[in-house]
């Protein structure tokens, strides 16, 4: 199966103030594994940057003057994405820019089906813990060392390693069936401690075959021997 790992960097946090994408970076998996196949694109935003923005992922007016605009890029992008399913981090954010640039563009947007989700993914499997992407780098031992910065390229590198983990690391499927199964809980009925010899007490019918069997002998079985019945444990 193949899917893409997406992600871009922008001037904000809304399209539809006017924020803008800057950075879109995209690695191929198959079967969860990536290919060595990656899309990767700086853009000119045709705006200012914010100093927040610029403080997250590294990026400047500057630095990005002289870039493509978003509309040069889109051909290689779709032809990269085509139709197979789209993996991001909070992938709502990514795809409503997206869907902001690409209708500026007039082009259609991505289909919400093919949409991929891993932080709803490990909200799931690790509810009330934390569950960004560098918690989960921490979580699953992915070394993000060189995570200094919000960066679209590294990111989605990284992502592809923690994704595989959420489906069940070098055997896909398996973190799925753990959660539908889960622990097994037995419960106990009483208290704990050495269990107490419980006195078996003949029932009413069990007596009476019992006489029953005794009346077929002629007399009592001792006497035949002259001895009778030991009435105490070790006495001769």
């Amino acid at each position: 199966m193949r899917a893409l790992i997406l992600d871009t960097e922008t001037t904000g946090l809304d399209p539809a103030t006017g924020d803008r994408v800057l950075e879109v970076a995209a690695i191929e998996v198959v079967n969860f594994m990536p290919t060595g196949r990656e899309f990767h694109r700086l853009i000119d935003p045709q705006r200012d940057v914010p100093e927040e923005a610029a403080r997250i992922h590294g990026f400047t007016r500057e630095m990005l003057a002289g870039k493509p605009l978003f509309d040069a890029i889109l051909p290689d992008l779709l032809d990269f994405l085509a139709d197979d399913p789209v993996v991001a981090h909070n992938a709502p954010f990514d795809f409503n820019f997206l869907d902001h640039e690409f209708r500026r563009c007039g082009a259609p947007v991505i289909d919400r089906r093919r949409m991929v989700d891993t932080l709803a993914i490990a909200k799931a499997r690790f509810p009330g813990l934390p569950n960004s992407l560098d918690a989960l780098c921490r979580r699953f031992a992915v070394d993000n060392s060189m995570r200094t910065s919000h960066n679209a390229l590294l990111d989605v590198k990284l992502l592809s390693q923690v994704y595989l983990e959420l489906m069940g690391g070098k055997q896909p499927g398996l973190a799925l069936a753990a959660q539908a199964t889960g622990p097994v809980l037995v419960a106990s009925t009483g208290p704990a401690g050495p269990r107490q010899p419980r006195p078996i007490v003949p029932s009413p019918g069990e007596l009476e075959r019992h006489a029953a069997f005794m009346a077929r002998f002629k007399e009592n079985p001792w006497a035949a021997t002259g001895a009778a019945p030991s009435t105490s444990r070790g006495t001769p």
